[in-house]
């Protein structure tokens, strides 16, 4: 049984994280970044939940003052 030749393996390792790092370098530099970055005003509707504005008999005792 022939013997695994591993002394191309560093090469080979070498030159495929260099080549993945070049093209890395060029997708990234291709890439367009906006050259004025502004903040964007966000707006904060306010959602009315069906539960805020409807109160049942069980609930509303409880925010009455108590009664001795």
């Amino acid at each position: 049984m022939p013997q695994l030749d591993t002394s191309t393996w560093l090469i080979t390792i070498l030159s495929m994280i260099l080549t993945l790092f070049i093209i890395f370098q060029l997708k990234v530099s291709k890439f367009n970044y906006p050259l004025n970055p502004e903040l964007k005003t966000i707006s904060m509707n306010k959602h009315v939940n069906p539960w805020e504005t409807k109160w049942t008999k069980i609930y509303l005792p409880l925010s009455l003052p108590q009664q001795s």
